[in-house]
């Protein structure tokens, strides 16, 4: 009987495809002689499905009446992310001492009027296959939850009580007091210092004390005398309604607007309806400057490797606002000036084709890093360079990487700009296939503009980047003063003027300096 089914098989397979097409082999068994990149005979083309005429309703957006917004995305699967975005973050720590954002991450799914410890939290939420969390940075605290769709209403309760009704107990703020403790000295040993090179030199790129000057990182001195008196006189003025956005991805629109109004629209804080008056409206303000610290980075190995001790260094001059036009060009040349370390220098996607490996890292074999970063604010921005090498090289180090400042500001040859702006569309859409990601880019664009730029718009806009429009914004950039941060051994650092003078010359070189001895 099988033997029969075989022939039987074979024979509808010869009459399909044809004596040609057909091989038959000892075991009996046969298969058509079809290249894979032909189509198959008797196939229907394919219909592909369009979003034309309907993407730029992808993102709805609903302002409730006490001036909540509530942003949405809908995308298919079983699982979607809700979050609350806050337009809260360090920067707003003028009138506080520093850190209370720092401790607000740490405190954030804890116990609430509702739950009664964290564990509570989470197995409410494993019930729905739920993970939380809480990430705070200069100018937006996020509370997010990814949980089953059918577990919405659970997850938007949740959240409403979470971020309006923390008990913030005596307990609680002594074990964040230990926690910030212990991150803080786990910075510090860290072989990697860019997030320290980071905080320094926006300390010293605003006014002092100001804006995003402010730590990102609570203080040590700090740590004590934040309580939860100061932690609420915080909330009341931050945590209002019109500071915040209800973002969902994975959800129909009306459900999260429906939940919104029944957990959010009329909830009372649990710190009182005070008045919200001492919110600080206060502008960055660019300055630039110098920061040093001397710091032996001889023991910041990883287990018994011995890691080389290196000068860092970051300098960075002024931007632009994420708001301006210019936001898109500075993305460009950000990606344009790429980089990395030198133990991972090539391969596709790592950028081996950027100005800092084709000019640094692939000629100077002693640079252990160059890499670009372009952080920017509602009101300022900053890109920079962070470089690291041997102390005794910390002089040529830092000639090369204001060589480089100056050289941005030549003509970009077409490939290098065709190159560059093709991997920053590529990245940002290889980014956006992941759900949390495209929930902190509906949450954190509606909390700043009102709105949201879908991902073809801004890939227009990138495409739209001309050569003109990298050396007018390199200009205007290397017009402000340096911002710089040195860590490590920084006997043979060059003075701050310099490195001005430096940027302000046609080469970039340094001035000369003669010594008597060495």
């Amino acid at each position: 009987m099988a033997a029969h089914m075989a022939r039987i098989r074979s024979l509808s397979r010869l009459q399909r495809f044809g004596l040609a097409a057909y091989r038959r082999y000892s075991s009996g068994t046969g298969y058509p002689n079809i290249s894979l990149s032909t189509a198959l005979p008797g196939t229907p083309k394919p219909v592909f499905a369009t979003v034309d005429g309907q993407e730029k309703y992808e993102t709805k957006i609903t302002t409730l009446e006490n001036g909540l917004k509530v942003a949405s995305q809908n995308k298919f699967g079983q699982f979607c992310t809700v979050g609350i975005l806050v337009n809260s973050g360090s920067r707003h720590e003028t009138k506080y001492p520093s850190g209370i954002s720092h401790f607000l991450e740490k405190l954030a799914f804890s116990s609430t009027a509702q739950y009664g410890s964290k564990d509570e939290i989470l197995l409410t939420l494993e019930k729905h296959g739920g993970i939380c969390d809480c990430q705070t940075s200069r100018d937006t605290t996020m509370y997010a939850v990814s949980a089953e769709v059918k577990g919405l209403e659970t997850v938007v309760n949740l959240l409403s009580d979470v971020v309006l009704q923390p008990r913030l107990t005596d307990d609680e703020i002594e074990m964040t007091r230990m926690a910030v403790r212990f991150e803080l000295e786990d910075l510090n040993m860290r072989p990697d210092p860019e997030p320290l090179l980071t905080e320094m030199i926006h300390a010293v790129s605003c006014i002092s004390g100001n804006t995003v000057g402010l730590p990102r990182f609570s203080p040590p001195e700090n740590i004590d005398k934040i309580d939860q008196v100061m932690l609420h006189g915080y909330l009341r003025n931050y945590y209002s309604p019109e500071r915040m956005v209800l973002a969902g991805v994975g959800i129909e629109h009306d459900q999260l607007v429906q939940c919104a109004r029944k957990y959010l629209l009329g909830a009372k804080p649990v710190w009182g309806a005070g008045k919200t008056g001492n919110v600080d409206l206060s502008v960055a303000q660019y300055t630039g400057g110098i920061i040093k610290t001397e710091k032996d980075m001889s023991d910041v190995s990883l287990g018994p490797t011995p890691m080389p001790e290196l000068t860092h260094i970051m300098i960075g001059l002024e931007s632009c606002s994420f708001l301006e036009d210019d936001f898109i060009p500075f993305a460009v040349l950000n990606m344009m000036m790429g980089g990395g370390g030198s133990f991972s220098a090539g391969g596709p996607g790592k950028g081996m084709f950027t100005r800092l490996y084709l000019n640094v890292l692939n000629r100077h074999h002693w640079m252990y890093n160059a890499t670009a970063y372009h952080h920017s604010y509602e009101d300022t921005g900053l890109l920079c360079i962070h470089a690291s090498a041997d102390p005794r090289q910390a002089r040529e180090m830092v000639e090369i990487i204001t060589r480089e400042f100056i050289q941005m500001s030549g003509r970009a040859e077409e490939m290098e700009l065709e190159r560059a702006k093709t991997q920053l569309k590529s990245m940002l859409m290889m980014n956006l296939e992941s759900r949390p990601v495209i929930f902190e880019d509906v949450g954190r664009q509606v909390l700043a503009t009102g709105k949201r730029k879908l991902p073809h718009e801004l890939c227009d806009l990138i495409s739209k980047v001309t050569a003109s429009d990298i050396k007018r914004v390199t200009a205007k950039m290397l017009r402000s003063k340096p911002a710089v941060a040195a860590l490590g051994d920084l006997t043979e650092l060059p003075t701050y003027d310099h490195i001005q003078e430096a940027l302000s010359s046609k080469e970039g070189r340094l001035p000369r300096i003669y010594r008597l001895f060495r």
